[in-house]
């Protein structure tokens, strides 16, 4: 709450003339005496600051004592009582600004005004989101079901698990539902919220959009969700509206909201602050994936995931193959691992709006040098911004910097094999070498200087969804330099997640256009990571599940698909 106004005191009140002084005046008047001199006595301790006051000049009243005036001090314009329901968020009370004809009170039912939820004409709206802890299969539920988990009856996917929330966001709710039913609520700090939610789960709570963290998944409620771009908080059932809702028992006159309110934040949830990022593993666009867009167009790939693509602000791919203008015509069953894409197929990367090009993979290189500086080239040309390899050396370990909506993302990358893997060295082009630790401390640099450091590699290959030590190892370094999101690009088939040191950590997402459908039986699945940043944090990550249908065209999962491919995940997961 704002600081509590000081009290202002009231004017010293004049004394009139006593009767023996009034009798002495009456003397020297009659006498024609002129008046004697009074020297004022002298205050033994002076104020330590002087102020000079002007000579008054005296006279005598001309008309009986009695009949005399008394003094009025000048009227200050009278103050507008507010009382700010303490249990507010604390950064919306923190935003609140009174006029200066307004202070605050602590007796709301001596207040003309209450700041508090509810009303039909809110000054601020208060945007809230339904959480559960990351490893949590349900993507949503029905608004009905948080009513009755509220009123102690159980129904929906988190039947019989309390809604956890910290103290102010009961009061809220409370002051707009009424009070929740025995057990219906878990209060915890607003630090241990998130740990109790993982050691009591399946649990679910609510919290304010401020609040959020990667460990959160945010549950759609009725299929809305404050993550999305397209959310409009407006019917959303936990956007709480904010008034200023006169007192009628006060005694004071409302004087509008304008005249009492200087300033407060409209909202905790600004669009223009939000960026959204989706991640992909491995594209290759050779063997039989090239073969398939020759005998079915460019663009088919990404016929069934391209409006995810698009959605993001920044779409991030990883293509592992060179452009060469010499590369023969595709086969579907080539023998060896040398590989070129056909020019022509830079159309599908131009379809999706890849925003962000990531050059770590170990292929790059396969068609030699003029391959890799004629790839470059048309990445430049298409507007197609590159990291983790490039021209020479210098050019390959260059972070990618990218602000969006005021948040600063800084994209750096490498090829943990390293050897043929990673050619670029001194003005040789090709993928950069993770090796020569340059790596941590620029991850530390770009931190130090307020950009969130999303770091990718193509690391070591293995056909599990265990995390492997060799990956845990490197990924965990760089979380310990100070990375916030770091993906695996490497991986045919998915791996774990793991939060460590404050990071988001997805060891493998698997294949975006790759031609690997029967490599394995775990192979036609993958994931696309959709990470939110909101006011310089990183806040939330949605793992999307695709699934192959052909050697070239993923689609998002079903329903079934996408459980299934997230529990299995989940246990195998370092949490």
């Amino acid at each position: 709450m704002p600081a509590k106004q000081p009290v202002i005191g009231m004017p010293r009140k004049y004394t009139w003339l006593t009767r023996p002084a009034l009798v002495l005046l009456a003397i020297l008047t009659v006498c024609g005496c002129s008046q004697p001199t009074v020297t004022p006595a002298v205050p033994a301790a002076l104020p330590t600051a002087s102020v000079t006051l002007p000579n008054p000049t005296w006279s005598l009243p001309t008309q009986s004592p009695a009949t005399l005036t008394p003094f009025q001090p000048e009227p200050t314009p009278e103050q507008t009582a507010i009382w700010l329901a303490p249990y507010l968020p604390g950064e919306l009370l923190n935003s609140v600004r009174l006029a200066e004809q307004a202070q605050p009170s602590l007796d709301a039912q001596q207040a003309a005004y209450w700041l508090e939820p509810g009303g039909d004409n809110p000054i601020s709206q208060w945007v809230y989101a339904l959480v559960a802890p990351f490893p949590t299969i349900e993507d949503g539920v029905s608004f009905q079901d948080v009513r009755n988990a509220w009123q102690g009856i159980a129904s929906g996917p988190f039947a019989g698990s309390p809604l956890v929330m910290d103290e102010s966001t009961r009061q809220v709710f409370t002051a707009l539902w009424g009070e929740p039913a025995p057990n219906a609520v878990a209060v915890r700090a607003p630090n241990l919220l998130a740990e109790y939610a993982w050691q009591s789960q399946p649990a679910w709570g609510i919290v304010p959009f401020e609040a959020l963290e990667p460990r959160w998944k945010v549950l759609d409620i009725d299929g809305a969700s404050p993550i999305h771009k397209e959310f409009d908080p407006g019917p959303y059932p936990l956007t709480v509206p904010i008034s200023l809702i006169p007192n009628p028992g006060s005694g004071q006159a409302g004087t509008g909201a304008q005249s009492v309110i200087a300033e407060i934040a409209l909202t905790n949830r600004d669009p223009d602050k939000m960026t959204t990022l989706v991640m992909t593993g491995v594209t290759a666009l050779v063997r039989a994936t090239a073969d398939t867009m020759a005998r079915k167009g460019n663009l088919y790939p990404a016929v069934d995931v391209r409006d995810i693509l698009l959605e993001a602000d920044i779409t991030h791919v990883s293509n592992e193959v060179p452009f060469a203008w010499d590369c023969p015509k595709p086969d579907p069953f080539q023998e060896g691992l040398k590989f070129c894409s056909n020019p022509k197929y830079m159309a599908l990367l131009e379809d999706i709006d890849t925003d962000v090009m990531e050059l770590t993979g170990d292929h790059f290189g396969d068609w030699g040098r003029e391959a890799m500086r004629y790839t470059l080239d048309l990445y430049r040309e298409s507007g197609i911004p590159y990291y983790g390899g490039g021209y020479n050396q210098e050019d390959g370990r260059k972070p990618l910097l990218i602000e969006h909506n005021g948040n600063k993302l800084a994209f750096i990358g490498c090829n943990a094999k390293g050897g043929g893997y990673a050619t670029a060295r001194g003005l040789n082009p090709g993928a950069i070498d993770c090796k020569g630790d340059w790596m941590e401390p620029e991850i530390a640099r770009l931190k130090a200087e307020g950009y969130i450091p999303i770091v990718t590699t193509q690391h070591f290959e293995y056909y599990t969804y265990d995390p492997m030590p060799k990956l845990i190892k490197d990924f965990r370094s760089w979380a310990e330099a100070g990375a916030e999101i770091i993906s695996g690009s490497q991986a045919h088939q998915p791996h774990g997640f793991e939060y460590y040191k404050d990071a988001f950590i997805h060891y493998g997402l698997g294949n975006l256009f790759f031609d690997q459908l029967f490599l394995g039986v775990e192979t036609d699945k993958a994931f696309i990571d959709r990470h939110v940043i909101y006011d310089g944090r990183h806040i939330s990550t949605e793992p999307l599940v695709i699934k192959f249908i052909d050697l070239a065209r993923p689609r998002p999962a079903t329903e079934d698909e996408r459980r299934e491919l997230l529990q299995t995940v989940f246990e195998h997961s370092l949490w």
